[in-house]
């Protein structure tokens, strides 16, 4: 099953470099000003490894799966980043394939 649009627009604003950066305005929704335009920050694994990711990975079926598993598990309505339950070999391993 694929993620459904809102989900994905979700992590777009909340995780993209479509957002706002970090610009000085008070403001808890703001970017990390170290995420490239076009990409998103995960966290993978049981030690929350830090990635980040090209926005061109949301259109690949396996990482939508990752992407489903992460609202299952997490939900998207959280302050704690997009976090990817699966361990971090497996993340690289397929994020390298993917690319």
């Amino acid at each position: 099953m694929a993620v459904k649009k809102l989900g994905v627009k979700q992590i777009l604003k909340r995780c993209s470099s479509l957002g706002k950066r970090n610009s000085g305005e008070e403001s808890g929704d703001q970017l990390p000003g170290d995420v490239p335009k076009g990409h998103f920050a995960v966290y993978v694994g049981e030690k929350r490894s830090r990635f980040i990711v090209p926005i061109s990975m949301l259109s690949h079926p396996e990482f939508q799966s990752l992407l489903q598993m992460a609202e299952e598990e997490f939900g998207f309505g959280h302050d704690m980043g997009l976090t990817i339950p699966c361990e971090e070999i497996v993340f690289r391993s397929l994020t390298s394939a993917l690319a």
